[in-house]
């Protein structure tokens, strides 16, 4: 009953429940500070650079912000820290738990390189690391003076990193890795530059000196790059529910327009937080960026050719049982998909389908028409890492039996 397969599938939804949950409260206070600091009242006398009054839960609540230090450590202090931290750890945990372990179905294509799990896990974690170096190193460098050269800098890096995962991994490991290679960015900011700084002007204040100012205005360039990166990084996190994202031939470049859309999206909300007004055209650009994500994720796909007598389908399963192509359809199917869609999975280690889809029928081929059109005919996401070798033919026809149907 408590067989390892069942075990490992608990521990990674328990995991991965604990990742949303504190990704919601890093997220949250992050860009509940991000909007507080752009949007303080400065037009006051006194020692404070800004203050707020807000209200939320039939309170009212006075902020003050010091743009270094008050003259006087207060006795309580609240740090926001364990928040990122806990993100990552969880985030990692469950990086090991499905990529890790199941590194033969769901890390290496073995269409693209032929090499074993141990490597494939290596490079894993290796580029992680890597990022991070790389990262600091530019902004320590002379491209701090200027945030949007360094910007677009780590842009670049980003999508070279997209463009290198690919050629390893599959689709679903590359978007999840640019995901965890940013988050480490993310996490390692709060880890070895935010917090760090600001211990030292909390040190300072105790000793009785006068803090210096650039241990501040390090993290916030720092904090202001991991208000910019959280939008992407949740679409990265949630791409691999959605094969069109992930398993198309221009997944990369996929990746590097969501980068786009987060600092546009980001973009309407500081300035308009910061009271500069509301830049209506960012949603404008947000869109164009969409759609042009849209057209990636049907570009490049195996070529159709239409039956000629092609009928509509209404949404009734036997419709897809009746449509021309359907038997080709179901043999193809049973031959790439149902050694783990089974109610008895053949696959080692498997305790029972994925995602609770049976194909081991032509009703359950029926039935699961439109899934089997994603993520067979119109992306590369099934068979994982392409193990059964499909080819284009077969996802052609997949397509020709679906898109016929449907008329």
């Amino acid at each position: 009953m408590f067989d390892l397969p069942i075990l490992l599938d608990w521990a990674s939804f328990a995991v991965r429940w604990l990742h949303v949950i504190t990704a919601i409260a890093w997220i949250g206070s992050s860009f509940y500070f991000i909007a507080l600091d752009l949007g303080l009242n400065r037009d006051i006398p006194g020692p404070a650079d800004g203050e707020e009054w807000q209200v939320h839960g039939g309170g009212f609540y006075h902020i003050q912000k010091y743009l270094v230090a008050p003259d006087q450590m207060p006795d309580h202090l609240t740090w926001f820290k364990w928040e990122a931290y806990s993100t990552w750890l969880s985030g990692a945990a469950l990086l090991v738990l499905v990529y890790w372990a199941g590194a033969e179905l769901f890390l290496i294509d073995q269409s693209k390189t032929a090499i074993p799990s141990w490597l494939g896990i290596v490079i894993s974690a290796a580029s992680l690391t890597i990022g991070w170096l790389v990262y600091d190193r530019l902004c320590k460098s002379g491209l701090a003076e200027t945030p949007t050269r360094l910007m677009l800098v780590l842009f670049a890096l980003l999508v070279v990193m997209g463009w290198a995962y690919t050629l390893v991994f599959t689709g679903r490991a590359m978007m999840l890795h640019l995901g965890a290679f940013t988050a480490t960015i993310m996490t390692a900011n709060v880890f070895f530059i935010i917090i760090p700084n600001q211990k030292i002007v909390v040190e300072d204040l105790k000793a009785g000196r006068t803090p210096d100012p650039k241990y501040g205005q390090i993290a916030k360039l720092r904090s202001l790059h991991n208000n910019y990166l959280t939008l992407p990084v949740i679409f990265l996190m949630l791409s691999n529910h959605y094969p069109l994202a992930f398993a198309t031939q221009y997944n990369w470049i996929i990746a590097a327009l969501v980068f786009l859309m987060g600092v546009s999206i980001r973009h309407f909300f500081n300035t308009m937080h910061a009271r500069k007004g509301m830049p209506w055209w960012t949603w404008g650009v947000t869109l164009a960026l969409f759609l042009a994500i849209v057209a990636l994720s049907v570009a490049g796909r195996p070529t159709v050719e239409y039956a000629e007598d092609a009928t509509a389908l209404p949404p009734h399963a036997a419709r897809f049982a009746a449509a021309e192509g359907f038997e080709d359809a179901t043999d193809i199917v049973m031959g790439n998909c149902s050694m783990c869609h089974a109610r008895e999975p053949l696959w080692d280690g498997m305790a029972h389908a994925p995602r609770g889809v049976y194909l081991e029928t032509p009703e359950d081929v029926a039935m699961h028409a439109r899934q089997i059109y994603l993520q067979a005919g119109m992306s590369m996401a099934m068979p994982p890492a392409n193990l059964t070798y499909m080819d284009n033919e077969s996802r052609a026809a997949l397509v020709r039996w679906y898109e016929g149907a449907e008329g």
